[in-house]
């Protein structure tokens, strides 16, 4: 079945549903739900199709139907909370070599399943009011964590699966504004992780190990350089297991931002700047046991202005690099993305997802406007290098070790148009993405020389 017929079936499939946010509204009510448990649920159906694939692997030419559905309670018990959350993400019509993986499959997962306690002053609190001292909250169990400005560590969104951590967290807001996150975690692997099971949309349930943790720190400071201004610390320490070899990451992250986010008639800005230091080994091969000394880093900048107009029109430029490595004896230099969420700034992810945060140096400019309420207009254009000539290029697998094929990899040129067909409760989504190939992706040994990439989605997401 070609991708044109593909396409059409599935643009009559869309007319189904999609995703969820987790607010109390036509669900609850319907079952009659108390003021104390909140109730949600979410279908999105998404089609989506490349063709001249940009990837050293994977079909030339691939369509997909995902769809996710998600199902979220929690209990508000006084000073105690208890929150579950069952996500089923799946996929379909898919090529037989295509590259979806766990991103778009993880079949019926509890990614929720907490006790959350109440610090401070959020009414009675379980260790008292503390109205003078601040509010916070304890999570203890699986659950999801945004972070900062999510490049780093963030519940996905557009992605079909998302980031899960099993763990301790805790989340303190002083009377002041200034939030201090700390934790402790073991991220959850993303089961079925095998191409035939992801094929057949296999449940198998998530697992977590000690064997891979994750722990650190995060303070926001508002109010100074015209903003806020926040710091982290991230440790990621990873070992083998006897069924899933790894690179023996032990890696620290850390990094500081300044931001101000967009209002009417003001200026605002996001930069980031991260430095991560470890060891790491090259590959996950067996027969890889040596251990290099890492040193990577992240630059994000971004600067944009919203007018006062009817349509609040924004515009913004945008620089984005990560390092790449260079084969060097001892040494490893790729930034490590680590639990990132890259849609916001590199596009959409699913079948395409060319950019994201590893040897790469990108700028670019991006237009968002809102014609009236229920209309959301972007478009954004980006211009891609490599950071290092010798490492593969960002998540294209494309890599040319003698460098013969230069630093330029692509122009990248997206639009998008969201509309609230019925608010609150059903939601459309069509988005459209040109990749124009350069020297890198063209003619390294590994490269594709078959034209330009194209790639389109549709989704429509009805939430209860």
């Amino acid at each position: 079945m070609t991708n044109r017929v593909v396409l059409s079936a599935l643009v009559v499939a869309g007319l189904t549903a999609s995703p969820a946010s987790a607010r109390q509204a036509p669900l609850a009510q319907a079952l009659g739900a108390t003021d104390d448990l909140q109730v949600s649920a979410s279908v999105r159906t998404r089609l989506e199709g490349i063709d001249n694939q940009f990837r050293a692997a994977g079909p030339d030419a691939d369509s997909m139907l995902s769809i996710r559905t998600d199902v979220a309670a929690e209990y508000d018990a006084g000073p105690v909370r208890f929150g579950a959350e069952v996500i089923d993400s799946r996929a379909y019509l898919q090529r037989s070599n295509s590259t979806a993986g766990t991103g778009e499959v993880n079949t019926f997962e509890p990614v929720q399943a907490f006790v959350r306690f109440e610090l401070g002053d959020h009414g009675t609190g379980a260790f008292g009011k503390g109205a003078k001292a601040g509010h916070g909250l304890l999570t203890l169990g699986r659950f999801t964590m945004d972070i900062g400005g999510r490049r780093l560590v963030a519940r996905n969104r557009f992605r079909n699966t998302t980031n899960a951590f099993t763990g301790v967290e805790g989340d303190w807001t002083t009377a002041g504004g200034v939030r201090a996150i700390g934790f402790w975690t073991m991220p959850q692997i993303r089961l079925p992780d095998a191409a035939a099971e992801i094929a057949d949309n296999k449940v198998r349930l998530d697992r977590e190990s000690t064997d891979l943790q994750f722990f650190g720190g995060d303070v926001t400071v508002p109010g100074m350089l015209g903003g806020s201004v926040e710091g982290y610390a991230l440790r990621l320490v990873e070992r083998d297991r006897p069924d899933l070899p790894t690179r023996n990451r032990r890696l620290w992250t850390i990094g500081t931002r300044l931001f101000a986010k967009p209002a009417k008639g003001r200026f605002d800005h996001d930069f980031e700047l991260a430095w991560q230091g470890g060891k790491a080994r090259r590959t996950t091969s067996i027969s890889d046991v040596t251990d290099l000394k890492v040193s990577a880093w992240l630059v994000h900048a971004e600067a944009g202005y919203t007018f006062e107009g009817k349509w609040s029109p924004r515009v913004s430029g945008l620089f984005d690099a990560a390092s790449g490595d260079s084969g060097r004896a001892g040494a490893y230099r790729r930034f490590d993305t680590l639990f990132g969420a890259r849609r916001s700034e590199f596009g959409p992810t699913g079948l395409f997802g060319a950019l994201q945060r590893s040897n790469i140096i990108s700028p670019g400019l991006r237009g968002e406007a809102s014609p009236f309420a229920r209309l959301e207009l972007m478009t954004a254009a980006r211009i891609a290098w490599a950071e290092n000539v010798h490492d593969t290029f960002a998540t294209t697998g494309v890599r040319d070790a003698s460098g013969t094929s230069g630093r330029y990899a692509a122009t990248q040129i997206e639009g998008r148009v969201r509309y609230a067909i019925v608010p609150g409760l059903l939601q459309s989504e069509v988005g459209a993405v040109a990749l124009f190939k350069g020297r890198l992706l063209r003619d390294a040994p590994n490269g594709r020389a078959n034209g330009n990439t194209l790639y389109g989605y549709w989704d429509l997401t009805l939430s209860l």
